[in-house]
């Protein structure tokens, strides 16, 4: 019985101490368009970021200075891409060939050491069986 008191009585302390840190919001309707642009524009700099990440790269750079591109002009004219255009091109870098196969292994890797763990087959010797 004593604990429970204790229990309860360390609950409203704890009450009335959460209490001071309640915080005023304030909210408004937003327009379907809104919600749309802003999603639109959201998504549009997250591609330009994967394309500038991309071309960030030291071997990208030196092989667009190999082929005489200044990698600040390709900068700058991937800032200016369109919404669209920077989706495309974000999609194409995402399923380039080396990106598959660097994921084709990584996949592989993983249901090899699943099946290590769980025993079906003994690949790494870095592994234990659950079995």
């Amino acid at each position: 019985m004593n604990y429970i008191k204790r229990f309860f009585s360390a609950f409203v302390a704890a009450s009335f101490l959460f209490t001071g840190s309640i915080h005023t919001v304030q909210a408004a309707m937003i327009s379907s368009e809104q919600v749309a642009e802003s999603a639109v524009t959201s998504s549009g700099e997250q591609d330009r970021e994967r394309i500038i990440a991309a071309l960030s790269r030291e071997d990208v750079q030196a092989a667009m200075v190999a082929r005489g591109i200044d990698p600040a002009q390709a900068r700058e004219r991937v800032a200016a891409l369109t919404d669209e255009e920077a989706s495309t091109v974000a999609t194409q870098i995402d399923s380039a060939p080396a990106g598959g196969i660097i994921g084709a292994i990584v996949l592989i890797f993983l249901v090899l050491l699943l099946t290590d763990i769980l025993g079906f087959t003994k690949i790494f010797p870095f592994t234990r069986s659950v079995r």
